[in-house]
């Protein structure tokens, strides 16, 4: 007897073309806001350079980055399982006072 009471979920199959493959490196995460939507520039950031391009820019729902929220949390917890805990590194030139540290992927 079926159960009707769990649809089935439908495959979804993902192309990854080469282009789309090779990605884009990101050491600075700039995160935004509006009532309907959040906004994700991703930028690469070289050292002594005053002006950094956004590389990548990623439009979701609240729920939908709320549901990112999780399966980031969720992964993080996995890599640290697997390979131990991530550590912030200290940049060369910051200051020595650990609060004054900032965070390369700030909201």
């Amino acid at each position: 007897m079926a159960n009707n009471n769990n649809p089935q979920q439908k495959e979804i199959k993902i192309e990854l073309t080469p282009e789309v493959a090779a990605g884009h490196y990101a050491n600075l995460a700039i995160i935004s806001h509006s009532p309907n939507e959040f906004f994700f520039d991703f930028l690469a950031v070289a050292p002594n350079m005053p002006q950094a391009r956004v590389q990548s820019r990623i439009i979701m729902t609240p729920e939908n980055a709320r549901n990112l929220l999780f399966a980031l949390r969720d992964n993080i917890q996995k890599y640290e399982q697997s390979f131990g805990q991530i550590t912030n590194k200290t940049p060369q030139n910051a200051p020595k006072n650990g609060n004054d540290i900032p965070n390369p992927f700030m909201a």
